[in-house]
């Protein structure tokens, strides 16, 4: 049944140990939905969290973990309604969503951490990673009482996404996944107008200077109606351009396609949850497929 009441955090479990698997041949199955507050010291505020999760798991297999950025479009993104039919039909292992409100520092706070825009957008991104991986990571080992899961991804949409993969890419010891929907790898240290190139798209230098490649997979989504933006004239749009781009400079740093690189193109896609919330069942099952 869902919870909608908005308490701080108890670090009560929601399961134990012995509770972690469920039965592969029980099909009705239910999500259950909490909405929980955690109080962020580095961000100086609190985080609005929807957890999804089965409400039964008392199944063979452990359970898997996802991060979601902008959580507060699960519902418009009919997320309980896809895990639910993934799991029933058996597509996927079972999976704890955590999904992260975003408030009106999102701009703020989501973007590269250390490396703002030009417009100095993307600020406290570095104060967000630090909640994401010593507060909030923490807090759900304690809330679930479970001492590891059996993958941990983390995915987003537009800056949200960006946020996802630089925090994954630089903590690749605790996330095995990434998933961003229509990317903003737009994102750039200097203003078209003032001699911009390429090369000062941030998350491609990021990539780029990066001494180790990190032990991630990651999953890329565009849509053809994504924006009508074409800084080269090349008749391809920004976003499709720049995520090609992307998937270039992860090559050069000894990343294979499909291996370690998924790819999804979705023709008519627009830049909404609509269009995300069709791309998500392909990003689940690649994540989290039997």
């Amino acid at each position: 049944m869902t919870n909608k009441l908005k308490d701080k955090l108890i670090f009560a479990p929601l399961i134990n140990e012995n509770e972690m698997y469920w039965n592969l041949t029980e099909m009705e199955i239910t999500i259950a939905e909490k909405t929980i507050t955690i109080r962020s010291e580095a961000l100086n505020r609190d985080m609005v969290c929807t957890l999804l999760m089965p409400e039964e798991s008392d199944i063979a297999e452990p359970l898997n973990l996802l991060l979601l950025n902008d959580g507060q479009e699960t519902a418009s993104l009919q997320l309980k309604d896809t895990l639910y039919n993934l799991m029933r039909n058996n597509r996927i292992k079972p999976v704890l969503v955590v999904a992260l409100h975003a408030d009106e520092d999102r701009l703020q706070e989501y973007g590269t951490a250390g490396r703002p825009d030009f417009k100095k957008r993307g600020a406290k991104a570095d104060l967000y990673s630090t909640f994401i991986t010593t507060e909030l990571l923490p807090a759900i080992a304690k809330l679930t009482a479970l001492s590891n899961f059996e993958s941990t991804a983390f995915a987003g949409f537009s800056l949200g996404g960006l946020s996802a993969l630089d925090i994954a890419w630089n903590n690749s010891q605790l996330f095995n996944k990434v998933g961003v929907f229509s990317g903003s790898f737009w994102w750039r240290s200097k203003d078209l107008a003032k001699g911009y190139t390429d090369a000062d798209r941030i998350m491609h230098s990021i990539i780029r200077e990066s001494r180790v490649k990190p032990d991630l997979k990651i999953w890329l989504q565009t849509g053809t109606k994504d924006e009508a933006s074409d800084r080269n004239k090349n008749g391809i749009i920004d976003s499709i351009d720049d995520t090609i781009d992307l998937i270039k400079e992860l090559e050069q740093k000894g990343f294979t396609r499909p291996a370690d690189v998924q790819y999804l193109e979705m023709v008519g896609g627009s830049h909404n949850t609509e269009t995300w919330a069709k791309a998500m069942p392909k990003f689940l099952i690649w994540a989290f497929g039997r």
